[in-house]
Protein backbone atom coordinates (compact mmCIF):
# COMPACT_ATOMS: atom_id res chain seq x y z
CA UNK A 1 0.00 0.00 0.00
CA UNK A 2 2.63 2.27 0.93
CA UNK A 3 4.05 1.66 -2.63
CA UNK A 4 0.77 2.12 -4.21
CA UNK A 5 0.67 5.39 -2.25
CA UNK A 6 4.64 6.14 -3.28
CA UNK A 7 3.52 5.28 -6.65
CA UNK A 8 0.49 8.35 -7.21
CA UNK A 9 2.88 10.47 -5.54
CA UNK A 10 5.79 9.92 -7.98
CA UNK A 11 2.89 9.88 -10.86
CA UNK A 12 1.12 12.95 -9.96
CA UNK A 13 4.40 14.72 -9.87
CA UNK A 14 5.72 13.96 -13.07
CA UNK A 15 2.29 14.71 -14.57
CA UNK A 16 2.46 18.33 -12.86
CA UNK A 17 6.24 18.51 -13.70
CA UNK A 18 5.41 17.82 -17.10
CA UNK A 19 2.88 20.37 -17.41
CA UNK A 20 4.75 22.76 -16.03
CA UNK A 21 7.49 22.04 -18.35
CA UNK A 22 5.28 22.43 -21.37
CA UNK A 23 3.46 25.94 -20.17
CA UNK A 24 6.99 27.05 -19.75
CA UNK A 25 7.84 26.07 -22.90
CA UNK A 26 4.96 27.74 -24.02
CA UNK A 27 5.27 30.65 -22.22
CA UNK A 28 8.95 31.04 -23.64
CA UNK A 29 7.55 30.61 -27.57
CA UNK A 30 5.19 33.37 -26.77
CA UNK A 31 8.02 35.49 -25.91
CA UNK A 32 10.50 34.65 -28.23
CA UNK A 33 7.92 35.60 -31.02
CA UNK A 34 6.96 38.39 -28.91
CA UNK A 35 10.46 39.25 -29.30
CA UNK A 36 10.98 38.96 -32.87
CA UNK A 37 7.81 40.94 -33.63
CA UNK A 38 9.74 44.01 -31.66
CA UNK A 39 12.94 43.41 -33.47
CA UNK A 40 11.27 42.93 -36.86
CA UNK A 41 9.33 46.36 -36.20
CA UNK A 42 12.52 48.10 -34.68
CA UNK A 43 14.30 47.21 -37.97
CA UNK A 44 11.61 48.14 -40.34
CA UNK A 45 11.73 51.98 -38.43
CA UNK A 46 15.80 52.08 -38.77
CA UNK A 47 15.17 50.48 -42.72
CA UNK A 48 12.45 54.04 -43.06
CA UNK A 49 14.81 56.06 -41.11
CA UNK A 50 17.63 54.55 -43.51
CA UNK A 51 16.09 55.20 -46.62
CA UNK A 52 14.61 58.48 -45.77
CA UNK A 53 18.49 60.08 -44.56
CA UNK A 54 19.49 58.18 -47.90
CA UNK A 55 17.09 60.19 -49.78
CA UNK A 56 17.90 63.68 -47.89
CA UNK A 57 21.37 62.68 -48.23
CA UNK A 58 20.81 62.41 -51.94
CA UNK A 59 18.80 65.63 -52.49
CA UNK A 60 21.66 67.41 -50.48
CA UNK A 61 24.21 66.13 -53.15
CA UNK A 62 22.48 66.91 -56.17
CA UNK A 63 22.01 70.21 -54.63
CA UNK A 64 25.53 70.74 -53.62
CA UNK A 65 26.76 69.55 -57.59
CA UNK A 66 23.88 71.66 -58.89
CA UNK A 67 25.63 74.53 -56.93
CA UNK A 68 29.16 73.57 -57.73
CA UNK A 69 28.16 73.66 -61.47
CA UNK A 70 26.78 77.02 -61.45
CA UNK A 71 29.74 78.55 -59.46
CA UNK A 72 31.75 76.54 -62.04
CA UNK A 73 29.94 78.43 -65.18
CA UNK A 74 30.25 82.07 -63.20
CA UNK A 75 34.03 81.20 -62.48
CA UNK A 76 34.79 80.34 -66.56
CA UNK A 77 32.43 83.33 -67.26
CA UNK A 78 34.18 85.55 -65.12
CA UNK A 79 37.68 84.16 -65.96
CA UNK A 80 36.60 84.74 -69.71
CA UNK A 81 35.91 88.01 -68.89
CA UNK A 82 39.32 88.79 -67.12
CA UNK A 83 41.41 87.85 -70.15
CA UNK A 84 39.30 89.75 -72.56
CA UNK A 85 39.97 92.75 -70.15
CA UNK A 86 43.47 91.93 -69.95
CA UNK A 87 43.91 91.37 -73.82
CA UNK A 88 42.39 94.59 -74.47
CA UNK A 89 44.53 96.58 -71.59
CA UNK A 90 47.76 94.87 -73.20
CA UNK A 91 46.89 95.73 -76.68
CA UNK A 92 46.66 99.17 -75.13
CA UNK A 93 49.29 99.64 -74.11
CA UNK A 94 51.28 98.00 -76.97
CA UNK A 95 49.90 100.71 -79.47
CA UNK A 96 50.88 103.13 -76.72
CA UNK A 97 54.81 101.44 -76.71
CA UNK A 98 54.50 101.64 -80.89
CA UNK A 99 54.05 104.92 -80.50
CA UNK A 100 55.91 106.46 -77.70
CA UNK A 101 60.08 107.23 -78.74
CA UNK A 102 62.49 104.44 -77.80
CA UNK A 103 64.46 105.87 -75.51
CA UNK A 104 61.55 106.61 -73.33
CA UNK A 105 60.23 103.44 -73.13
CA UNK A 106 63.39 101.90 -72.93
CA UNK A 107 63.70 103.81 -69.65
CA UNK A 108 60.09 102.33 -68.45
CA UNK A 109 61.20 99.23 -68.90
CA UNK A 110 64.73 99.41 -67.16
CA UNK A 111 62.73 100.84 -64.30
CA UNK A 112 60.08 97.83 -64.53
CA UNK A 113 62.80 95.58 -65.04
CA UNK A 114 64.54 96.67 -62.10
CA UNK A 115 60.80 96.38 -59.80
CA UNK A 116 61.51 92.92 -60.87
CA UNK A 117 58.29 93.06 -63.91
CA UNK A 118 60.41 90.96 -66.79
CA UNK A 119 57.01 89.24 -67.46
CA UNK A 120 54.62 92.62 -67.85
CA UNK A 121 57.92 94.00 -69.86
CA UNK A 122 58.00 90.72 -71.80
CA UNK A 123 54.38 90.38 -72.64
CA UNK A 124 54.26 93.93 -73.52
CA UNK A 125 57.54 93.57 -75.88
CA UNK A 126 56.16 90.52 -78.26
CA UNK A 127 53.13 92.33 -79.03
CA UNK A 128 54.99 95.29 -80.44
CA UNK A 129 56.19 95.99 -84.19
CA UNK A 130 59.47 94.56 -84.75
CA UNK A 131 61.19 97.63 -85.17
CA UNK A 132 59.77 99.07 -82.00
CA UNK A 133 61.41 96.29 -80.43
CA UNK A 134 64.98 96.40 -81.64
CA UNK A 135 65.61 100.30 -81.08
CA UNK A 136 63.99 100.03 -77.43
CA UNK A 137 67.02 97.39 -77.00
CA UNK A 138 69.44 99.24 -77.87
CA UNK A 139 68.51 101.66 -75.08
CA UNK A 140 67.64 99.12 -72.51
CA UNK A 141 70.70 97.96 -70.08
CA UNK A 142 72.52 94.87 -71.35
CA UNK A 143 71.82 92.66 -68.87
CA UNK A 144 68.02 93.82 -69.06
CA UNK A 145 68.20 93.64 -72.60
CA UNK A 146 70.35 89.65 -72.59
CA UNK A 147 67.18 88.66 -69.69
CA UNK A 148 64.51 90.23 -72.67
CA UNK A 149 66.51 88.50 -75.52
CA UNK A 150 66.31 84.86 -73.55
CA UNK A 151 62.83 84.97 -73.22
CA UNK A 152 62.11 86.19 -76.74
CA UNK A 153 64.01 83.22 -77.44
CA UNK A 154 62.69 80.91 -75.50
CA UNK A 155 59.00 81.87 -76.62
CA UNK A 156 60.18 81.42 -80.04
CA UNK A 157 61.54 77.95 -79.13
CA UNK A 158 57.80 77.03 -77.40
CA UNK A 159 55.77 78.42 -80.06
CA UNK A 160 57.70 76.17 -82.78
CA UNK A 161 57.17 73.24 -80.73
CA UNK A 162 53.41 73.86 -80.21
CA UNK A 163 53.13 74.17 -84.33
Amino acid sequence: MIRIFLFFILFGTLVFAVEETSSSLTKQRIEVMDLKKELNNFYKEKETEYQQRKKELEGILAQIEKERNTIQKLHDKDLEILQDIKLEVENKTSKIYNAMKPKNAADIFNQMIGEGKIEDVFDIMIRLKENNVTQIMKFLTIENASMITQKIENFSTEKQKKE
